[in-house]
């Protein structure tokens, strides 16, 4: 183990402000991250998190009960703002003392202050340096910084986690968490190379034993190769699609030039519950990033963590060699 190992540990900036071992981050990820999920990462040394995204109040609430019975070690829920549900969201959160809360799709500034004044760690994802600025401003800990090779909704400007990531660290003072396309040990030793502090990882995670996604999905996504996944939905939310089925319909759609209207009537609801936690790869919507190309199988969640680890002190030593 070379000097530069212990930037995996709990001497990272990442680790310190959440209390974790290693500063590596599952993704709030709607029907994938429930309860099981969040707590087996949190259980393995990092942090996971509850995916509020798919959830009502009431069963975020019984997903927070469950992980605190399964784990005594730091975890946070991820809200998406732009849910119908979020001030009802945050609300439970705070009755419910959460330590960290992770927000995104929305104006940071709409909660952040109230989560701090009750004693929160909040971090917010963002997709470009502009909003990275405009998350410190609101105050928040740390920001995501995730690139265009990360599944789900995604950044218009389709700026690649390389890219993104030495721009968003030059623009802002806070600790930057790095997102988009990792999935192995030498992929965070490339993101500590350009100045982040943690990592977020969705995909790799999403796949595991203990997501709540359908099998079928994550047998399905697990044969998929380079170039399999495109970001479509543009005119409205820009989406990571798995092609055939579901993606083909908003594809051909797209190419003819329809309307918002119409698209949003296509995709109409419930589509990504239908794909990911039900398993139906035709009618529905399925999301995973580019790098599930590099995933052949499914593990457990100590089984990637120790991989992830592992691989990226291997690579440091190779380093420096």
């Amino acid at each position: 183990m070379t000097h530069l190992s212990p930037l995996l540990d709990k001497n990272q900036p990442i680790s310190q402000l959440f209390g974790i071992e290693y500063p590596i981050i599952s993704g709030g990820m709607a029907w994938c991250s429930g309860h099981s999920l969040a707590s087996a990462v949190s259980e393995a040394g990092g942090l996971g998190l509850i995916g509020a995204g798919s959830m009502n109040p009431e069963i975020l609430r019984e997903h927070i009960h469950k992980t605190r019975a399964a784990t005594d070690k730091p975890f946070g829920v991820n809200i998406p703002l732009a849910s119908p549900h979020a001030e009802e969201t945050i609300q439970i959160i705070l009755e419910e003392k959460v330590p960290i809360v992770f927000t995104s799709a929305g104006n940071p500034k709409t909660y952040t202050s109230a989560l701090k004044e009750a004693g929160v760690i909040v971090a917010h994802v963002v997709s470009s340096s502009r909003f990275a600025i405009k998350a410190e401003e609101a105050g928040v800990d740390a920001v995501v910084a995730e690139g265009f090779e990360a599944g789900g909704h995604n950044g218009r400007e389709e700026t690649t986690t390389l890219c993104l990531i030495p721009s968003v660290v030059k623009s802002v003072s806070i600790p930057v968490i790095a997102a988009g396309g990792i999935v192995s040990g030498s992929a965070i030793a490339a993101m500590f190379c350009l100045g982040a502090s943690g990592v977020q990882l969705g995909t790799a995670f999403a796949l595991t034993k203990e997501s709540s996604a359908h099998q079928k999905f994550k047998e399905y996504c697990v044969s998929l190769g380079e170039g399999d996944t495109q970001l479509l939905y543009k005119a409205v939310s820009p989406t990571r699609l798995v092609k055939g089925g579901y993606f083909d319909l908003i594809k051909e759609a797209e190419e003819r030039g329809a309307s918002i209207e119409e698209l949003k009537a296509i995709r109409g609801v419930g589509r990504a519950r239908m794909g990911m936690f039900e398993g139906d790869l035709e009618r529905g919507e399925l999301e995973i990033g580019q790098a599930a190309a590099e995933i052949d199988s499914i593990r457990s969640v100590q089984e990637v963590m120790a991989d992830l680890v592992n691989g990226y002190r291997d690579t440091i030593d190779q380093m420096q060699l």
